[in-house]
């Protein structure tokens, strides 16, 4: 079986955790630090805390933000939960925005008349690596004295108007996720980016149970934190994993090239396509089904024939629990259209030419049968 996504494991990387299994420190050690000041760097933020998870990434952004009961926060429902999840434990109320049937990012163009005395942030999702409207967004939550959080989860080393995701220049924080399919992983992990140094203390607080030193350099929790620390094993490998993020992004933006050329010319099949001044790190590649019927059985066509895919995502409000949380016979127009056609094809770097073109082959073999 193809895997949808799949990490790239080399000889440095697990010379780089071997490294730190034989040092002095294992967690709350030198290479955390290490490996906040690169990820900096390289998107251009002036602080990055490292955390154990994106969904902790998300939890922290949120509470330093001061997100809190009875707020309302403008969201896509084309995102992993964890997105919405985080503002329910938060106590906030996520508002789903419709999205775009061209980048299934979040309509910006539909944002505004969402807004109420209520709304406190919004929070834009980089889908598949692809950067959302951001100078639009922007301009919103500056005329409505709102704040920005990206959920960048997808997009590390993508760019937008050429500036990286994760500079914040467009934005309050950004928030990363190191899961195995991301572009870099540290097995599970994540971060939050900013150039707020109120943000960045608070965020340093809320990671380690609200403890910090106090004038005579005591333990002192001044805050209900949580244990949200990375390990240096796991920055280490993301130190590692961040040389080869380059040419992680250079290997997913070929095959999203192999996968245009071989399937250009399928009618039945709508393509990804990436927006004019963006520069996506394609995390993932979907098509869609112009017949939304045919998705299933192409889908199921696939899987039988080892192609791992997989589906990103049915929309946040048709879970269960959010139909039991205020959202039942809720729906967006766009969003239904996207969620019942769109299907998640294998997309990672050890993915070689030969096999896209037996994934391609396979598509169009579905058609000829089917069609």
């Amino acid at each position: 079986m193809i895997p949808y996504g799949h990490q790239s494991i080399n000889k440095k990387d697990i010379e780089a955790v071997i490294k730190v299994l034989t040092s002095d420190w294992l967690t709350q050690g030198p290479k955390v630090l290490e490996f906040e000041k690169a990820l900096a760097k390289y998107c251009g933020a002036k602080y990055a805390v490292a955390v154990n998870s994106g969904t902790a990434a998300l939890h922290l952004a949120y509470l330093a933000a001061g997100l809190k009961a009875g707020d309302e926060v403008i969201t896509t429902p084309n995102t992993f939960v964890a997105t919405s999840n985080m503002l329910l434990v938060v106590g906030a109320k996520p508002i789903f925005c419709d999205i775009g049937l061209d980048t299934y990012n979040i309509n910006e163009t539909k944002i505004e008349k969402l807004i109420t005395k209520k709304t406190k942030a919004i929070v834009p999702v980089h889908f598949a690596g692809q950067p959302c409207a951001l100078d639009e967004i922007h301009k919103i939550a500056l005329k409505y004295k709102l704040l920005v959080i990206e959920d960048a989860c997808h997009a590390l080393g993508a760019k937008y108007k050429n500036s990286k995701i994760g500079n914040c220049k467009y934005s309050d924080m950004a928030v990363f996720s190191f899961h195995p399919v991301k572009s870099i992983t540290t097995g599970e992990g994540g971060a939050v980016l900013t150039s707020n140094k109120k943000y960045y203390e608070k965020l340093i607080l809320l990671r380690s149970h609200g403890i910090c030193k106090d004038k005579r350099n005591k333990n002192v929790m001044v805050a209900l934190g949580y244990n949200n620390r990375l390990t240096d094993i796991q920055a280490a490998l993301g130190l590692s994993q961040l040389k080869r993020l380059n040419s992680f992004i250079k290997k997913r933006r070929q095959i999203f090239g192999w996968f245009r050329q071989k399937l250009k010319d399928v009618k039945q099949i709508i393509l990804p396509r990436e927006a004019e001044g963006s520069f996506s790190a394609w995390h993932i590649y979907v098509i869609r089904t112009v017949n939304s019927k045919e998705r299933d059985r192409l889908a199921r066509y696939l899987k039988n024939n080892g192609v791992g895919v997989n589906f990103h995502y049915p929309a946040v409000y048709s879970h269960p629990f959010y139909s039991q949380a205020g959202f039942k016979n809720f729906t967006l127009e766009n969003e239904e259209i996207y969620q019942n056609s769109c299907i998640t094809l294998p997309c990672y770097p050890g993915l070689s030419k030969v096999k896209v073109k037996y994934i391609t082959d396979k598509i169009k073999s579905f058609y000829r049968i089917y069609e």
